[in-house]
């Protein structure tokens, strides 16, 4: 009598393994928020092939080949472009070079956002930027395309202007009608030589992104 009063009010097998399932479920989902939280897509915008490396509009290129080699990392060629990832402080850091070209660098943002699973908070798009003298530095949270074509097709592909993104001065020191030739051509001397004190500059900034936030590497990093 005693024995079945205390199964009566024990609970059954089943429910310990139906509890024992939901607290698996809780804890994964759990994991889940914490990955997505500590990954972040960095996409360095440029053209791919052997006449376009040296060139200004491959800054976004130039910045994370920098940041791997520094992190002893190597790109592997994947579907839609070349990728490379290394572990910071807990986060996980996935380094993107598009093979798309430049104006249609959308299709491999939103691929490998997806394929990641990183949200739309934890990416940061780096491109040259024409209205900055050479080696400024301009980090926002949102904002226009500002005839950037690598910008206008991940606005348009993504439906969305709202991702962080650093802009990287090339000036506009070029002739009137010269501008492509300008944007598609080598650093000069000058240039040449402040690039590697920039380029270190620009791997801390990815680092902080990751790290300390947005809000932080802005108000830390803008105008240097």
């Amino acid at each position: 009598m005693i024995k079945w009063i205390s199964n009566l009010f024990s609970p059954t097998k089943t429910e310990n393994n139906t509890d024992c399932r939901k607290s698996e479920a809780l804890e994964h989902q759990k994991n889940n928020i914490e990955n997505v939280s500590n990954k972040f897509l960095i996409i360095g915008l440029g053209n791919i092939g052997a006449e376009y490396v040296n060139t200004r509009h491959n800054i976004g290129f130039k910045i994370v080949d920098f940041l791997a080699r520094k992190e002893s990392v190597t790109f592997e060629t994947v579907k839609l472009g070349t990728l490379a990832k290394y572990k910071f402080k807990g986060r996980t850091f996935v380094l993107l070079k598009p093979n798309t070209y430049m104006n249609l660098s959308g299709k491999a943002v939103q691929y490998w956002m997806e394929k990641e699973n990183i949200p739309l908070e934890n990416i940061l798009v780096i491109t040259d930027d024409l209205n900055l003298s050479f080696g400024a530095i301009r980090i926002r949270q949102k904002g226009s395309d500002g005839g950037h074509n690598g910008l206008k097709n991940i606005n348009l592909v993504l439906n969305t202007q709202n991702y962080a993104r650093f802009r990287f001065g090339i000036s506009d020191e070029f002739k009137k009608g010269k501008q492509v030739d300008y944007v598609l051509g080598d650093w000069d001397d000058t240039e040449k030589i402040a690039l590697p004190e920039r380029l270190e500059l620009a791997s801390e900034i990815i680092k902080s992104f990751g790290t300390a936030g947005l809000e932080i590497t802005m108000t830390t990093f803008n105008g240097k």
